[in-house]
């Protein structure tokens, strides 16, 4: 085996594709030829780099059901047309050491930004914003739906350790809907669930160790959320109404807090 056809074959051969005749013509010259060993050295060295610097998200399901639908349509081309666009097995050396360049840089920019936000994806926060978004779908909004607190505010008895608070708001324009049960931070919580004119309100709450904390505003992906603690709750507010409304929906729901 030449040098040229081994670092021809180098990625190759770190992915395990070669048959087994080649395979082993490999590892015989890589034990003899201290430039091809040194070029498979900083090749792995590159792949390993770069995969232990990707991370892994779940995907949402909106997005799972995009993926599935656009793949079944791709299978429905003609044959022709896939293999138009059909990459070859192997690259050359030059196209392979360009490629992993441009993974190297792409990835330090994707680790920089993903490690910067790691601690946000994995917040509460985070976790509030994709319930309220998952209850945007059909069904997904209310367990119990009703514009009577009477009815919402005992609705959860037995189902969360902790009975919310459900004022009437309506007079002062954000209607009662209902209510429903979901899953944050390892727990079931109450979510009540208020509207002003086409926006849907959702208001998260827990018992907290927290002492009263006053509200803070935090804007993601389009949405305002609004945090407080008080009397041994936490709160979460979170809607794409703009922000001074939202602002002004906390104050009438959680009160002057200090």
């Amino acid at each position: 085996m030449t040098c040229s056809d081994c670092v021809q074959n180098l990625g190759a051969f770190i992915d395990g594709e070669l048959p087994a005749e080649e395979m082993a013509e490999m590892e015989e010259h890589l034990k003899t030829c201290a430039d091809c060993s040194a070029a498979h050295r900083r090749l792995t060295g590159t792949s390993s780099r770069v995969k232990a610097g990707l991370m892994r998200y779940e995907a949402p399901d909106v997005l799972k059901a995009r993926i599935r639908s656009s793949l079944a349509d791709t299978s429905r081309e003609a044959p022709d047309q896939r293999a138009a666009v059909a990459l070859p097995r192997r690259w050359t050396w030059q196209s392979m050491l360009t490629a992993a360049a441009a993974v190297a840089i792409v990835s330090s920019g994707v680790t920089f930004e993903a490690l910067r936000d790691r601690a946000a994806g994995n917040s509460i926060e985070q976790q509030v914003l994709s319930s309220h978004i998952r209850s945007l779908m059909p069904g997904h909004l209310t367990d119990v739906a009703s514009n009577d607190q009477h009815n919402v505010k005992p609705w959860f008895n037995g189902r969360v350790n902790m009975s919310p608070d459900v004022p009437r708001l309506d007079s002062l324009g954000f209607p009662l809907v209902g209510g429903r049960v979901d899953y944050i931070d390892g727990r079931s919580v109450p979510v009540i669930v208020y509207t002003r004119r086409q926006h849907v309100i959702n208001v998260y709450a827990w018992p907290t160790a927290t002492p009263n904390r006053a509200l803070r505003s935090i804007s993601s992906n389009g949405y305002n959320l609004i945090r407080a603690s008080r009397d041994g709750e936490d709160l979460w507010i979170v809607s794409d109404l703009n922000r001074q409304e939202l602002e002004q929906f906390a104050q009438l729901y959680a009160g002057p807090i200090r």
